[in-house]
């Protein structure tokens, strides 16, 4: 009796009515596999797109609302010779970990064998040949058979396995050439000892076996480095919070029960599970996962707080914004997700040149068996040399690395917090040359900041700050924070449009404006050492102080712009601004390049007049208004702060206040598109001279097997070297 299974919570919903799943899926092996399952689900009419990531083996299925259900599309891979499951990290890991292990076993079984077999080899021909009777000879070559094909079946299940999905789906992947090699090379041994010939190949084909497993162990070692460096996020995600109720009373419940306006209680040492704002307690919070700083930093009631950041001190009481979906976790996964799955343009070129190879490399080496039975060689050598064509030839550098320099830089910028939208944007930042930024939230933050602090009287901006903390308005708010979000005074009056006032030790004590103040005089030299920023005033008594709240740089912005100089960049600013308070900013990076004042329009065209220059621009903004400029340009980042409208006309997404990643994501993009034309290269001189080679009989069986593994590991290491870290340039 079959069981039915329910996979509804698996699936994603999206807007425009769209559901997704994303699988991990056994069997995937190269460029001919994902042609299959893409191609195979592309004719489903219910569904609407499938995305094979060949290095994380993993597809992501979408289909039409309401118009299947998610287990129907296993069901369909089934058919196409793929056991497919709803992605999990644990059940990913536990599938690599098996997998490795029964490589591991078979390459010794492999290894044992060959080492037999060559033995026997040894004791038949280490004499003279003429001294050694048919009989003696059949004997050796029945005992080597009789290890041989046992061993061959059990060694070589991960490549018949693999040939078998994939012709039984009527597909053809680089297994079965492989397969076709191995069982042609045992066949002919068993016909040439049962006909008592002289030579048979059971030792070349085990071997043959031994040295593929090496180089399918060892790929696999690589594809699971590459899934490690992809980051997974699911780790960081809570499985369950603790929800308080009306009572007081405290109830531990699935994650996916907690609602928006809950609230939920936030232990010392546990990772905070929702995204939302702290209505009550202090405590510090790792929220490097965020701003990309390790220093902890210290949360008060009104601070909002992420998914996936951990509570290091103090108990928090936190009203959840969004919870299980929605969270910023959710959607760096998702960008993260998006990044690795797209394809860019070098792998839609191997991609396409990888599904070339099986009808070519099989055409090949039939031409080869034919031709040099033409030209009069024995058959069982002229099979040896075409046997050689199938085993010499590598998709591998084709159809996994390319992809797999895209994951691993990808996985690179998340760890400088930059998060990919589609895989075509790594080609494009690479081909930047001149960078565009907006000023307001994208040079500065986003947030205002007192910027005179430091001038201030501690006492002063502690009596300042206890007032301010009793106000919503936006200019009280930086006063609260630099004083430490004290405990507002009590007893304050608002004054409409004025500011607030208290009575402190029977004296009123007043913040607002200049003027509510009385404090012109005190105003005028913070005016003028502070020309953009906005003045608040507080007065008790005859004391008397004035803070300047204003945007500030954002950290590294001037240390960002000197390194994208250093990379030979063209750095400009395009801001709708006033030009009294671009000009400031702009002296104080170095930017000469600048203009103010400007409309979305106006942007525009100053982007299509850098473009008729041949510049290719990176443009960097963040606001409502340069939501235009970032889909006008070559290619776009926003920081995560940046509104909805501008994050999804961008590329590129920054998590944090620095804008450090701006520099050290060009410097990725740069060594990524690098290493993919290596690869490529390398794949195509690899095949121009493997084939001809094999072709010519210069190479044996053995040969072959040894070289494809060792190229398919070569240009997935130099894959790897997207990995390093990259710093700001020096």
């Amino acid at each position: 009796m079959s069981v039915k299974q329910d996979l509804s919570v698996f699936v994603r919903h999206r807007d425009g009515n769209v559901a997704g799943m994303e699988l991990a899926v056994d069997g995937i092996r190269c460029a001919g596999c994902m042609q299959a399952i893409e191609s195979g689900l592309a004719r489903e009419a219910d569904i609407l797109s499938a995305r094979v990531n060949l290095a994380l083996k993993r597809v992501t299925v979408e289909w039409r609302e309401g118009a299947l259900r998610p287990e129907t599309v296993i069901e369909r891979l089934s058919g196409l010779g793929f056991k497919a499951y709803p992605f999990l990290p644990s059940a990913e890991r536990d599938g690599a970990s098996r997998e490795e292990k029964r490589l591991l076993r078979c390459l010794g079984v492999a290894g044992f064998a060959a080492m037999n077999i060559m033995l026997l080899s040894v004791s038949v021909w280490s004499g003279n040949s003429s001294d050694i009777s048919p009989v003696t000879r059949d004997f050796f070559h029945w005992l080597s058979a009789l290890l041989a094909l046992p061993t061959a079946a059990y060694a070589g299940r991960p490549f018949f396995e693999s040939a078998l999905r994939a012709l039984r789906a009527g597909a053809v992947n680089m297994d079965v050439p492989i397969t076709l090699g191995v069982v042609l090379a045992l066949g002919m041994s068993v016909v040439e000892t049962w006909n008592h010939a002289e030579h048979a190949y059971f030792d070349g084909a085990v071997m043959l076996l031994f040295f593929l497993l090496i180089g399918r162990y060892l790929d696999e070692l690589m594809r699971r480095r590459t899934r490690d460096l992809a980051g997974n996020l699911a780790a960081l995600k809570a499985e369950t919070a603790t929800r308080l109720s009306a009572s007081g009373e405290t109830v531990v419940v699935p994650i996916a029960a907690i609602a928006r306006g809950d609230l939920v209680l936030v232990r010392p040492g546990e990772r905070v599970s929702v995204d939302g704002m702290v209505e009550s307690g202090a405590s510090d919070i790792d929220q490097s996962l965020v701003t990309g700083e390790t220093a902890p930093i210290s949360i008060a009631p009104g601070a909002s707080v992420y998914a996936g950041t951990i509570n290091l001190s103090g108990a928090l009481t936190v009203r959840v914004a969004a919870a299980g979906g929605g969270t910023l976790l959710d959607e760096i996964d998702r960008l993260m997700a998006q990044a690795v799955e797209s394809r860019s343009r070098y792998v839609r070129l191997s991609d396409r040149a990888a599904r070339l190879y099986a009808p070519l490399v099989h055409a090949t080496a039939l031409a080869t068996l034919l031709g040099w039975i033409a030209f009069g060689l024995a058959w069982q050598q002229a099979l040896i040399i075409a046997i050689t064509v199938l085993i010499i030839t590598c998709p591998c550098a084709l159809g996994l690395a390319i992809p797999a320099v895209q994951v691993v830089a990808a996985s690179a910028l998340f760890r400088q917090k930059v998060m990919l939208k589609e895989g075509g944007a790594l080609e494009r930042l690479a081909e930047a040359d001149t960078v565009v930024f907006d000023k307001t939230g994208t040079l500065t933050l986003p947030d205002p900041a007192l910027v005179n602090a430091g001038s201030v009287a501690p006492e002063v901006l502690r009596k300042a700050g206890s007032l301010a903390a009793a106000s919503r308005h936006p200019l009280a708010r930086p006063i609260a924070l630099a004083a430490g979000n004290l405990r507002p005074i009590e007893g304050v009056r608002e004054h409409q449009g004025l500011g607030l006032s208290a009575l402190c030790d029977g004296v009123e004590m007043r913040l607002g404006s200049v003027g509510f103040c009385d404090a012109e005089v005190a105003a005028a030299p913070v005016a003028a050492a502070f020309p953009t920023a906005s003045l608040i005033a507080w007065r008790h008594g005859e004391a008397s102080a004035v803070f300047a709240v204003d945007q500030e740089l954002r950290p590294d912005a001037e240390a960002c712009v000197q390194a994208l100089v250093r990379l030979g960049l063209r750095v400009l600013i395009l801001s709708g601004d006033r030009a009294s308070a671009v000009a400031p900013v702009a002296a104080q990076l170095g930017i000469s390049d600048y203009k103010a004042g400007l409309r979305p329009d106006e942007k525009l065209l100053e982007l299509d007049r850098l473009a008729a220059q041949g510049c290719k621009v990176l443009m960097v903004g963040d606001g409502l208004n340069d939501a235009p400029a970032l889909a006008k340009a070559h290619v776009s980042i926003s920081p995560i702060s940046a509104t909805h409208l501008a994050q999804a006309s961008a590329d590129i997404v920054f998590l944090g206040d620095s804008l450090a990643p701006v520099a050290s994501s060009l410097r990725t993009a740069r060594q990524a598109r690098k290493l993919m034309l290596e690869n490529l290269w390398f794949a195509v001189l690899y095949n121009a001279i493997a084939v001809p080679v094999a072709i010519a009989g210069l190479a044996t069986p053995l040969v072959a097997a040894a070289a494809m593994s060792g190229s398919s590991l070569i240009v997935t290491l130099n894959a790897l070297r997207a990995a390093r870290r990259s710093g700001a340039p020096r």
